[in-house]
């Protein structure tokens, strides 16, 4: 009666479920591989000492920022200059704007430096003149799938919508690190902002993406051995019916 599976028709429809369980399950265990490094990360994360209380160091020594790197305190000098608002950020539960001021360092090249929170409503500081240094939470480009980061434009002249390198070097005539600092002590009636995690660690939605997506690929493998047996018996009964004369004209 099962010899109809080594018909053509049936060969292919073989070789398609053999190929298609191992891919599913591989993808499945990919996934699961995915979520269990994440873990890894929040744990090694936890257990490692705050990057905020290592010593400071030269910006160009932590460049380019990664996850070891990324919280360090970073010391950079030269000259501020362009200054931007970066509006509806929070903190303490408060809505505000980030005072991003250009730092021109004696490379030539210009550091984004959060000098400071400021509430909605209040006089923007002006920068300090001069040559200054700098310390502060090193922090990597923000990016448009950042939580809580705009993608769109249409802010006012002076206003940013992310604090990235692509989009500063729209709007001023020079290079840009593709990092940026937030001060350690504001002044000038601004509050200091705390130094964000490093994006892609710890227990984020993506983690919980990747754990979701190991369900759906194991549960795509179970369909397709489900559906096969679904399918051979079927086909089995049809031909039995055949057989015994019961199979009448649709």
């Amino acid at each position: 009666m099962y010899r109809f599976l080594v018909t053509p028709r049936w060969l292919g429809i073989n070789v398609f479920v053999l190929l298609a369980i191992p891919v599913c399950i591989f993808m499945g265990t990919w996934q699961l591989g995915r979520f269990e490094d994440r873990v890894a990360s929040h744990e090694a994360a936890k257990a490692a000492p705050d990057p905020g209380e290592r010593p400071a160091a030269a910006l160009e020594t932590l460049l380019p920022v990664d996850q070891e790197t990324s919280g360090r305190h970073a010391t950079a000098s030269g000259r501020y200059g362009d200054q931007f608002l970066v509006p509806d950020r929070e903190l303490d539960g408060e809505n505000g704007s980030y005072v991003l001021t250009m730092l021109r360092t004696d490379g030539g090249k210009a550091l984004p430096v959060v000098r400071g929170w400021l509430p909605s409503g209040g006089k923007v500081p002006a920068p300090p003149t001069g040559e200054v240094t700098v310390t502060g939470s090193l922090q990597a480009s923000e990016s448009t799938g950042s939580d809580g980061v705009r993608a769109g434009g249409g802010l006012p002249q002076g206003q940013l919508a992310m604090i990235s390198a692509a989009s500063l070097v729209n709007v001023v005539p020079y290079d840009v690190y593709d990092a940026w600092v937030t001060v350690s002590k504001a002044s000038d009636g601004l509050r200091a902002v705390p130094a964000g995690a490093p994006q892609n660690t710890g227990l984020d939605l993506k983690a919980f993406q990747n754990l979701g997506y190991t369900g759906e690929w194991f549960v795509f493998a179970g369909f397709v051995v489900f559906m096969w047996f679904r399918l051979v018996r079927r086909e089995a009964e049809a031909i039995r019916d055949r057989q015994l004369g019961l199979e009448t004209a649709a």
